[in-house]
C-alpha cells in the first residue's frame, strides 16, 4: 500500500530518444521521445491532475493558445495558434482521445512554424503496490532546418525538465490530498489590492459573517492558484473544507456584494457541457446559443444550462482567463472515454466506470446507446454506430470495468463519446441560486432582459395569506394590527430563508415564495405556522398556505426576476383551501419522496380531499398536512 502520511520523491525517471528519417519528408527525420516516471499515487487519483491539459500546459511553460480561423471542422477538430519566442505557430488539432484513467493523446498538424506534425501520448500504468508508472511520449517531425534544430532543444531538453518537475508536484498533491488550488506560484495583486482585500474582509466580519469562512476566502484569494481562482465553485470548496454547501454559497454572495468577489454566469452546452456564453449579469444571457463543437442550437435552461461561479474582484487580483489547452480530457470530466474511429474501424477500450447511467454517442449521429453500471452487468459488449439502424432501444447493464468494443459501421469517420449522464455535483445552477433569499435580497436588480423567458425546471411554489386580518384591524386598531402583520412577514422570511427558499413578492398580506424542492417548502410553512401561533397568542389571524411543484418559466416583472406558468396558477389556488391550521399540498408535492418521508415520520398527518380548482378542467387530489415539525 502507498504511504500517504508523508510524500517521498518519485524514485525513477527514464528517458529514451530515437530519431529516424521520415519516409514522407526525406532528411527531415521524425524524433520520438519517451519518458517514464514512477509516481506513488494511484492512476485514478492522478488522472484529474495529469489529464487537466490546460493546467499542465500552463505549469510547463506553454504560452496561451487562441482559436484561429472561422471554418467549422468535422468531429471537434480545431484551428489554434500561439506565439513562442516571437514565432507564430498555427495548427489543426485532432480531437483528443482518452480512456479514463489510463491514457490520453492528441495529434496536431502544423500549418505555420518550424514543426510539421506532432503526436503526444500519455499512459498511466497502475502497479501492484498502488503506485503508477507514467509514460509520456512525443513524436515530432520538423518542417524545416529550424525545426530540425529546435525540436531536440525545446522538446528533448526543456520539456523533459518541465515535465518531471510538474508530474512530481502533481504526485505530491495526489498523495498528500492537497488541492492544487492552493499551489500558487506567485499572486499578482493590483495596486492597493492587498489593502483592499484586508479592508473588505474586516467589513464582512463587522457585518456578522462567519469568521472561519471569511478568513478562508481571504487566504484563498491571497495565496490561491491563479488558474483555479478564475472559476471558484462554492460547492467544490465546501466539500474540500468540510462545510455546509449553502452556507458557503451564501458567503460567496455576501463577498460579491461587498466587492471581494465577482459573479460569472456561464451558459453550458447540454452535450459537451462547455461554456458557450459568459456574462456578468443575467440580463446579458441569450435565450438561445450555438455550440460549434456539437453543432447544435441550445435553448437556455436555468436548471442545467446556466452555472454560477465566482472569481476575485479584478480591483484586488486579476486572474488569468487565458487558455493553454482548449479540449483536454478534464475540459469535459463527465466524458470517460473519447475515441476517433475511421469508417469500418473497431477499437477495444476498458474504462473504469462509477455506478450510474451512461450514454455512448457520436458527434455525427443523432441519439445514443444508454447503459447502466451494476455489479451483475455484462463484462464484454460490442457497441455499434450505424447510419441506418440507429442506436438500440432500452438500457444495457454493464459492470464497472467492462471491455467495450467500439465499431464504426458508418461510411464516415465518427468521434465516439462515452459520458456519464449525471451533471456535475459541483455546479451551482441559476435555478438554484435564484431561489435563495440571500441572492434576492443582495441582487434584487439581477433579472432577465424584458420580454425574455427562460425555463427553470421544476420548483416548489408557495402561496400564503392571512386569515382573520380584517377582524384583527377592527379589534385592536390599525396601528397595532399593521405591526403584527409586518411581524408575520419577518417570521415567514426567516422560515423560508432557513430552508433555502426565497420570497418572490408580497401582495397585501399574501406572499409568493419559491423553493428548489417540495420538502423544504413544507417544513418552512409548518415552522412558520407554529411560530406565528406562539407569538400571536389569542389574536384571530392564522397563516394559510398552499404548495404545488412543477415546471416554471422565469421572466422579469417590475424589474425583478419572477416566475409564471400553469404551476404558479395552480399553486395560487391552493392557499384558499387552507384553514390556517394546515398546509394544503398538491399530488405532485405529496408524491415527492422527501415529503413522503416527512408524512410517514408520525409527526404529521395528511388528509386527502378532492376538488376542482378554478381554471382547471379535472378534479384535483389535494392533502391537508397538519402537525408540528419535530425539532432538529
Amino acid at each position: 500500500m502507498v504511504n500517504r502520511t508523508a510524500y517521498q520523491p518519485s524514485i525513477s525517471m527514464k528517458q529514451s530518444v530515437t530519431a529516424q528519417p521520415s519516409a514522407a519528408h526525406g532528411l527531415l527525420r521524425e524524433y520520438q521521445y519517451r519518458w517514464q516516471w514512477h509516481l506513488q499515487a494511484s492512476a485514478e487519483t492522478l488522472w484529474p491532475l495529469v489529464a487537466d491539459t490546460n493546467r499542465f500546459n500552463r505549469d510547463t511553460g506553454v504560452p496561451a493558445v487562441h482559436k484561429h480561423g472561422a471554418e467549422a471542422l468535422p468531429n471537434a477538430r480545431r484551428q489554434l495558434r500561439l506565439v513562442r519566442f516571437g514565432v507564430p505557430i498555427e495548427w489543426e488539432e485532432e480531437p483528443f482521445e482518452w480512456v479514463r484513467p489510463y491514457r490520453y493523446g492528441v495529434l496536431r498538424h502544423y500549418t505555420r512554424g518550424p514543426v510539421r506534425d506532432m503526436r503526444v501520448q500519455v499512459t498511466l500504468d497502475p502497479q501492484d503496490d498502488g503506485s503508477t508508472q507514467l509514460t509520456y511520449e512525443v513524436w515530432a517531425t520538423p518542417r524545416n532546418l529550424l525545426g530540425l534544430a529546435a525540436i531536440p532543444v525545446q522538446v528533448g531538453l526543456l520539456s523533459a525538465s518541465a515535465f518531471a518537475r510538474t508530474f512530481r508536484a502533481y504526485d505530491q498533491a495526489a498523495v498528500s490530498g492537497q488541492s492544487l488550488i492552493t499551489l500558487a506560484s506567485s499572486a499578482e495583486f493590483m495596486p492597493g489590492g492587498k489593502a483592499r482585500l484586508n479592508t473588505l474582509r474586516d467589513r464582512l466580519l463587522g457585518e456578522g459573517a462567519n469568521a472561519d469562512i471569511v478568513n478562508r476566502l481571504h487566504n484563498l484569494i491571497e495565496t490561491g492558484d491563479d488558474l483555479a481562482l478564475s472559476k471558484m465553485q462554492p460547492y467544490a470548496l465546501a466539500d474540500e473544507w468540510g462545510m455546509e454547501r449553502r452556507h458557503l454559497l451564501e458567503h460567496h454572495l455576501l463577498a460579491t456584494r461587498t466587492g471581494m468577489l465577482e459573479m460569472q454566469w456561464d451558459v453550458l452546452c447540454p452535450m459537451c457541457r462547455g461554456a458557450k456564453q459568459t456574462s456578468k449579469t443575467l440580463d446579458q444571457i441569450a435565450s438561445e446559443v450555438h455550440c460549434d463543437t456539437c453543432n447544435i442550437d441550445i435553448k437556455v435552461n436555468f436548471e442545467r444550462s446556466v452555472e454560477l461561479s465566482f472569481h476575485p474582484n479584478p480591483s484586488i487580483r486579476a486572474t488569468n482567463q487565458a487558455e493553454f489547452c482548449v479540449a483536454g480530457p478534464q475540459t469535459t470530466p463527465h466524458v470517460v472515454a473519447q475515441q476517433l474511429l475511421a469508417s469500418g474501424e473497431e477499437r477495444v477500450i476498458q474504462p473504469i466506470l462509477d455506478t450510474g447511467r451512461y450514454r455512448l454517442r457520436t458527434l455525427g449521429l443523432r441519439g445514443g446507446e444508454y447503459m447502466r453500471v451494476a455489479t451483475d452487468g455484462l463484462a464484454d459488449i460490442t457497441l455499434r454506430a450505424n447510419t441506418f439502424d440507429g442506436w438500440p432501444d432500452g438500457e444495457t447493464v454493464i459492470n464497472a470495468t467492462p471491455t467495450l468494443r467500439l465499431r464504426n459501421g458508418t461510411d464516415e469517420e465518427q468521434l465516439f463519446i462515452l459520458e456519464r449522464l449525471a451533471w456535475s455535483d459541483y455546479a451551482v445552477t441559476a435555478a438554484e441560486v435564484t431561489t435563495l433569499q440571500v441572492f434576492r435580497d443582495l441582487f434584487a436588480s439581477e433579472a432577465l432582459r424584458p420580454g425574455q423567458q427562460i425555463s427553470v425546471g421544476s420548483l416548489a411554489i408557495v402561496f400564503t395569506d392571512l386569515r382573520g386580518s380584517t377582524r384583527l384591524y377592527n379589534e385592536i386598531g390599525d396601528a397595532p394590527a399593521f405591526g403584527l402583520v409586518m411581524n408575520h412577514f419577518d417570521v415567514l422570511k426567516e422560515a423560508i430563508s432557513e430552508e433555502g427558499g426565497a420570497i418572490i413578492k408580497t401582495i397585501g398580506d399574501a406572499v409568493m415564495a419559491v423553493f428548489p424542492r417540495p420538502a423544504p417548502a413544507l417544513r418552512a410553512m409548518l415552522t412558520a405556522q407554529t411560530q406565528l401561533a406562539s407569538t400571536l397568542g389569542n389574536h384571530p389571524i392564522k397563516l394559510k398556505a398552499g404548495i404545488h411543484y412543477g415546471p416554471c418559466i422565469a421572466v422579469t416583472l417590475n424589474e425583478r426576476l419572477d416566475y409564471f406558468g400553469s404551476t404558479i396558477n395552480k399553486a395560487s389556488r391552493l392557499e384558499g383551501f387552507s384553514t390556517g391550521e394546515d398546509v394544503v399540498i398538491s399530488k405532485a408535492v405529496y408524491d415527492d419522496p422527501e415529503v413522503a418521508a416527512l408524512l410517514y415520520s408520525g409527526e404529521l398527518v395528511g388528509d386527502l380531499f378532492e376538488t376542482q380548482l378554478k381554471g382547471f378542467d379535472n378534479q384535483d387530489a389535494l392533502w391537508r398536512v397538519m402537525g408540528q415539525m419535530p425539532e432538529a
